[in-house]
């Protein structure tokens, strides 16, 4: 028998100021100095190792480079982050993101209905598959919870996009079976549940996609579709569920109206089996005491959508209120309900809504919710979301400062928290020098 040798490692160094969290830095005010908050960890001028795409490790610039093995990039004076990971996006809304005028349920039916049809084309599906996923890219974002559409080559082609690139991607195809147009309507239930164990058996769990049963919302599922869904989590090992909860008053009650049996919006899916540890739910604006305590007990999540919840008027959400009842909260860019894919400013627009409620969100809390936060949340945190070693190297490069006036705010910053709150609220995509998937340079 003749050995085949060993393939040699893949190993690759990085050289920047790295940013992470091992832990959730909390609500306190920020105190000065790195040392001041044990959920940071900040390593100035470092070295983050890299073999065949997971972290081995880190050590300090000043050790020396490392030897003639590693593959050596020098990101020196750039803000090296794990990868942002947003926990509740809807493909198909680049081509609306920006539309004028209209709350919630109006704006359904008078911009993203009409767009997601054209989605039943594959030559769309194809092509708005691969613009989503680079775009995602484009502003730091390497793992993602996604809507597509109500058609399963819509989920094909967005799975397949994701996989090309090396991501992490949970998606799965929207289900909708009333109060929506035909042509975005499903057909029996029967046949929406062949469809969807198709999707399944092709794409859950291969490679660094998951599936996620994908209930558009309450509305436009009738209980004989909720009950499959609620079927589909409790025979599945690892699924994910996807859905929206009590993001506009309006939508509220008119929950209430079609499922009168129900003690709340929230309450639908729990009573079609639909929460647990992997459920995310979009928004969560309009909860009670009671449903924030249902979140907590069974282990769903909350994905806040700060710049869609300014933007279409929604309302502002009692964050610190939903984790003081041990509820989980991530972070979402939405769109096109949202206006930007940029974290950056959504992050800022999280500010602005807690600010607003009297409550101030620091640097720290917001980076780890939009990074390690959101991977505890999805259960991936040995995955994604830090610099933990073991964890796929997932980075994103960013420099500090863009223009004149981010330039000379920088350099006026007395201490860490002071800079990064200032990145953050300056900021955007353009500060991306380049990020990489799995360690892979995409």
């Amino acid at each position: 028998m003749t050995l085949s040798p060993q393939r040699p490692a893949h190993r690759l160094a990085l050289r920047g100021d790295l940013l992470d969290f091992i832990a959730d830095p909390g609500w306190g005010p920020p105190q000065p100095g790195p040392g001041a908050h044990p959920g940071l960890r900040w390593r100035p001028d470092h070295w983050l190792f890299v073999e065949d795409g997971r972290i081995v490790g880190a050590q300090p610039a000043a050790a020396g480079a490392p030897g003639p093995d590693w593959r050596c990039v020098d990101h020196s004076g750039h803000l090296l982050l794990p990868g942002f990971i947003d926990t509740h996006v809807h493909s198909p809304q680049i081509d609306v993101i920006a539309s004028y005028g209209t709350e919630l349920l109006d704006w359904l039916n008078t911009y993203t209905f009409p767009a997601e049809q054209r989605f039943a084309d594959p030559a769309v599906a194809e092509a708005g598959a691969r613009t989503f996923v680079d775009a995602l890219l484009h502003h730091g974002i390497t793992a993602a919870v996604v809507f597509p559409t109500v058609h399963a080559v819509s989920v094909e082609q967005l799975f397949a996009a994701a996989e090309a690139r090396g991501m992490r991607l949970v998606a799965g195809k929207v289900l909708m079976d009333r109060h929506a147009p035909a042509a975005l309507s499903d057909g029996d239930v029967a046949g929406t549940e062949a469809i969807s164990r198709a999707l399944i058996g092709r794409w859950h769990g291969r490679g660094r996609l998951a599936y996620a049963v994908t209930v558009r919302f309450a509305v436009t599922s009738t209980p004989q579709q909720l009950a499959m869904a609620g079927r589909l989590m409790h025979e599945i090992p690892g699924l994910y569920m996807q859905t929206h909860v009590a993001e506009n008053r309006d939508e509220v009650a008119w929950v209430a109206e079609l499922f009168p049996e129900a003690r709340s919006y929230l309450d639908v899916y729990h009573r079609a089996g639909l929460l647990g540890p992997r459920a995310v739910l979009a928004h969560g604006i309009w909860l009670d005491d009671t449903d924030r305590r249902l979140l907590a007990d069974t282990g769903a999540q909350i994905a806040h959508s700060p710049s869609s919840n300014l933007f279409l008027g929604s309302g502002l959400l009692d964050w610190p209120a939903l984790e003081a009842a041990g509820a989980r909260v991530s972070m979402a860019t939405d769109v096109g309900g949202g206006t930007t894919l940029s974290f950056q400013r959504t992050l800022s627009d999280a500010y602005k809504i807690q600010a607003l409620r009297g409550v101030r969100l620091t640097a720290w809390k917001a980076l780890y919710t939009a990074t390690r936060g959101a991977a505890e949340a999805l259960q991936l945190a040995g995955e994604i979301g830090s610099f933990d070693v073991g964890c796929c190297a997932d980075v994103a490069v960013w420099h500090w400062a863009a223009g004149p006036v981010a330039s000379h705010r920088d350099a006026l910053a007395r201490e860490l928290h002071e800079r990064v709150f200032a990145w953050i609220t300056l900021a955007d995509e353009r500060n991306l020098e380049t990020v990489y998937v799995a360690g892979q340079q995409r």
